[in-house]
């Protein structure tokens, strides 16, 4: 009776605490995890290390781990000791399940301010196919099947980590896909405090077909090819940052295309395509390496054996169905993978904005400029709407701070609207300059937002600090310009010189090119009209002005269609 009410005691004592827990206290400095797969089961087992860190103001005494609400926890262990816990489920759409299992660890002693403390952990289960947290949100079947792919089985296996599956632990406060951006502010939370934690994986995988060996493919900073003892896949694996890429593991019946800078693992029939994809590769190879130098690691591609999955990339570690690859869409995809693979930030609007402006590059190169435009231009409806225009004025100077491109976790700005960016600086300073200031770039001393924007500032003449104000440090919204006017003055002999006023009616300030449209050719100039200001500039024309045109497209605008502005022509005669 005594033990009972004990028990009790600890359970109901631990209850209240989870009420107010800071289940995001602790920052997970290292992992030193032994993870065993047996696809026949579709089971894992993880037993191992990890290191965490109080990264909170107050002595912790409660820490929290949680997995996928499809594993179960053993032990929790701390100098050798079993330590109390209580696991239960938490509802979270940061795993495929739609939750989580949760335990919460009683310490030794409290943990002050930036100590560490070391957990012994053991858990074990299954990984299968599981697309309930989309399901319940009404996404049909088949498109939350295609998303939420993962799942361990004989045939083929594929494991995404934390915002797919929680196959390690971590520790976060529950993500709803239902709320916006609420899972990518969850995720982005845990990768920037994780920027610096690494992972030490042994992986042992049990083959029981003798005659047909699968491949294990691990997206990991350094791990050989698994070699095979005692009838199991053994491989030793190291990540150097869990914020710059997502722990994945693939297991299959692979052959591969292998060149250089990419190793294309293709499913039985997928030859074709492997090869298409292994080319286009090679052929974007030379623009990458002139803009973002040489690939520091070999990009690798696995096969997905679902051919409606979508695609995954996490750095040069791309996973996608190779049924069928036209060789255009190939160098575009090619284009994003060997960029991770050349270079790589902690922050995600240089790290994903450079992959995204290198397929714009790579259009420019094959088709010219107006392609490269007519692609950013694709993703500009994405992030137009983001910010609302109902919004009151201290809530807008909130939004300016956390949906900046420095602090921001929405992937469509982070990706699409940083990759606009990147393409107006390149506008600004000129491709020299650029490629000089990303040739500098070192994540490791990437301590500060300011760090990018200086060495890009270091090659050019220009002020720039009111863009990176502008774009990269504030959100300020999109610019909106619009023609005020154009006066016209016959010069001699024949030209014309026209005075034009451009207004920006938007907060966001950019230099945009403007176009005078006359018989038989056109002249472009460049303007810099900072937000909720206007511009003037004197453009000579050799003809007789017919239209002025500001923005070719490559500044994002809120709205286009005041853009150009028709010349009366009695008034040009004059």
């Amino acid at each position: 009776m005594k033990l009972r009410l004990c028990f009790l005691c600890v359970l109901c004592a631990s209850v209240v605490n989870a009420l107010a827990l800071d289940r995001e206290a602790f920052t997970f400095t290292n992992y030193d995890l032994n993870l065993r797969l047996e696809p026949e089961q579709q089971r894992l087992g993880v037993r191992g290390k990890l290191t965490l860190r109080n990264d909170s103001p107050t002595p912790q005494k409660i820490a929290v781990l949680q997995i996928s609400s499809s594993l179960d926890w053993r032990s929790i262990r701390a100098g050798g000791k079993l330590l109390q816990f209580v696991s239960h489920p938490y509802t979270s759409d940061i795993d495929h399940t739609g939750a989580l299992s949760e335990a919460i660890v009683t310490l030794p002693e409290p943990v002050p301010p930036r100590a560490t403390v070391d957990l012994e952990i053991a858990y074990e289960g299954v990984i299968l196919l599981d697309a309930t947290r989309l399901t319940r949100i009404g996404t049909p079947e088949a498109i939350a099947s295609s998303n939420d792919w993962d799942q361990i089985s004989p045939k083929f296996t594929a494991v995404r980590g934390a915002g797919y599956v929680t196959w390690y632990p971590i520790a976060t406060e529950a993500a709803d896909l239902s709320e916006a951006t609420n899972l990518f502010e969850s995720l982005g939370r845990w990768n920037e405090r994780e920027r610096s934690s690494s992972m030490h994986l042994q992986v042992a995988v049990s083959s029981a077909n003798e005659a047909d060996k699968p491949e294990l493919l691990v997206n990991a900073t350094a791990c050989p090819t698994a070699h095979e003892v005692q009838n199991e896949f053994v491989a030793d694996c190291t990540y150097r940052s869990l914020g710059e890429i997502s722990p994945t593991f693939v297991i299959a019946n692979y052959e591969a295309v292998d060149r250089a800078a990419i190793a294309v693992h293709f499913l039985h029939g997928h030859d074709s395509s492997a090869t298409t994809y292994a080319d286009a590769a090679e052929k974007i190879l030379p623009l990458i390496t002139e803009w973002f130098g040489a690939p520091r690691s070999k990009a690798q591609t696995a096969d997905l054996a679902n051919t409606n999955a979508a695609p995954f990339e996490t750095g040069p570690f791309l996973l996608t169905s190779l049924n069928s690859t036209d060789p255009k869409l190939a160098a575009l995809v090619a284009a994003h993978q060997l960029t991770h693979a050349a270079v790589s930030s902690p922050r995600p609007w240089i790290n994903e904005g450079l992959a995204h402006f290198a397929q714009a590059l790579y259009l420019e190169n094959q088709s010219g400029r107006h392609a490269a435009l007519s692609y950013m231009g694709l993703h500009r409806p994405s992030f137009k709407t983001i910010r609302q225009t109902n919004q009151t004025a201290a809530s807008k100077s909130d939004d300016e701070t956390t949906e900046s491109l420095v602090n921001t976790h929405d992937e469509e700005l982070f990706r699409s609207k940083a990759m606009s960016v990147w393409w107006m600086l390149l506008d600004m300073v000129g491709d020299q300059a650029l490629k000089k200031a990303i040739a500098a770039y070192h994540p490791e001393q990437d301590k500060e937002p300011s760090y990018m924007p200086r060495l890009i500032q270091a090659q050019t003449q220009k002020d720039l600090e009111w863009f990176f104000d502008d774009w990269v440090y504030r959100d300020r919204g999109l610019p909106d310009f619009k023609v005020a006017s154009a006066f016209t003055r016959k010069t001699l002999p024949e030209g014309y010189m026209l005075t034009i006023t451009v207004d920006n009616l938007g907060a966001a300030g950019a230099e945009v090119p403007l176009t005078v449209k006359f018989p038989g050719g056109e002249i472009t100039k460049r303007l810099i009209v900072r937000g909720k200001s206007n511009g003037v500039i004197r453009v000579e024309v050799p003809k007789q002005p017919e239209e002025v045109v500001v923005n070719d497209g490559s500044v994002p605008e809120s709205d286009t269609t005041n853009n150009a502005f028709k010349i009366d022509v009695s008034d040009a005669a004059k």
